[in-house]
C-alpha cells in the first residue's frame, strides 16, 4: 500500500448522449391548428357566397353586426331597454333608422323603413288576384289556349303589366298598319272580363320592332301610338268604362323586349293595372 501512494488518481468522464434534434415545445402543432381552422372558415365562406341568396346573406351580414337587432320590433321583456328594441324611437338617439315613419313620435319624429300599409297589401293581392284568374284561364278551351299564347304578365313596381305581343304565324295586327286582326277583338273581350275586379285606372303602350334604316321615313312612333290608341278602343267597346283609362303611350321602338330589335317578338302592346299612386 504504501508503494501506491504516489499513483495517479482514475478519473471517470462520463458524456451525456442527445439523440434526435431536441424538445421544442410543440409550438407548431398550435400555429398548425390556427392554420387548419382559418382554411377551414374560409372554405365555408365561399360556400355561403356561393350557395346563398342577397337576401340571405344580408340577414347573415345582421347577424354577425352586434349594433343591429335580429327584430327592429319591440319586444315584450323587461330588461335593459324596457321591452324595446334599440331602434325604438323613444330609446336610442335619432339616427334615421328607428320606429317607421307611420308610427314616430312627435317629439322626436324618428323615421325608419316604410311598413306596407294595410291599403297597400291589399291592392298587392288585387293585382295577383287578377294574374291568377288569367292565368287559370289556361285550359278552358282551344281558343282560349290560343289566346294565352299572345300574354304574359308579370308584376312591377308600376303595377300588374299585362304584355300581349306578336306570334310568328299569328300577328296582333294586319301588316303594318293598326288594323287589329281577328284576335285581337277576343283578346280585348278577355281583359273586360277580368279588370273589372279591380278598379284601379288603366294605362295602354305600344311597342313595335325596328325599321330598316333606310327607309325614308320611319313609321315606329305613329304606329305604335296608333296601336295602342287601338287596343284602347278595343277594351272599351268590350265594356270596361272608358273613365279608367289613365294614359295612353306610344314607345315606338325604344324598348325592345328581345336582343334582336326587329324581332316580330318586340311588336306587342301592354295594358297595365297601375297602382294607386301612380
Amino acid at each position: 500500500m504504501a508503494g501506491q501512494s504516489n499513483a495517479a488518481p482514475v478519473v471517470i468522464k462520463r458524456k451525456k448522449v442527445v439523440q434526435g434534434g431536441g424538445h421544442h415545445g410543440g409550438a407548431w402543432k398550435v400555429a398548425y391548428a390556427d392554420f387548419v381552422t382559418a382554411m377551414m372558415a374560409f372554405f365555408l365562406l365561399m360556400w355561403l357566397l356561393n350557395a346563398t341568396t342577397e337576401k340571405q346573406r344580408k340577414g347573415l351580414a345582421d347577424y354577425f353586426n352586434p349594433t343591429i337587432p335580429m327584430n327592429r320590433v319591440s319586444g315584450g321583456g323587461d330588461g335593459a331597454f324596457g321591452g324595446d328594441s334599440v331602434f325604438h324611437d323613444r330609446t336610442m338617439t335619432q339616427t334615421g333608422t328607428g320606429a317607421v315613419d307611420e308610427r314616430a313620435t312627435p317629439e322626436n319624429k324618428a323615421r325608419g323603413e316604410r311598413g306596407e300599409t294595410g291599403e297597400a297589401a291589399e291592392e298587392q293581392a288585387r293585382l295577383e288576384e287578377v294574374e291568377k284568374l288569367l292565368k287559370a284561364r289556361t285550359g278552358e278551351s282551344m281558343t282560349m289556349e290560343r289566346l294565352l299564347r299572345h300574354i304574359v304578365t308579370r308584376i312591377t313596381d308600376e303595377g300588374l303589366v299585362i304584355e300581349i305581343f306578336d306570334l310568328p304565324d299569328v300577328p296582333l295586327f294586319l301588316g303594318d298598319t293598326d288594323q287589329p286582326a281577328p284576335i285581337l277583338p277576343q283578346i280585348a273581350r278577355l281583359l273586360a272580363e277580368v279588370l273589372p275586379i279591380t278598379t284601379n285606372r288603366i294605362a295602354v303602350s305600344g311597342h313595335v320592332r325596328s325599321y330598316p334604316i333606310t327607309l325614308i321615313r320611319n313609321p315606329a312612333w305613329d304606329l305604335s301610338a296608333l296601336r295602342a290608341q287601338r287596343m284602347r278602343e278595343l277594351i272599351e267597346s268590350a265594356g270596361l268604362p272608358g273613365e279608367r283609362t289613365q294614359r295612353i303611350s306610344g314607345f315606338a321602338d325604344r324598348k325592345p323586349a328581345t336582343p334582336d330589335p326587329m324581332a316580330v317578338r318586340n311588336n306587342r302592346l301592354e295594358v297595365i293595372l297601375l297602382r294607386k299612386d301612380r
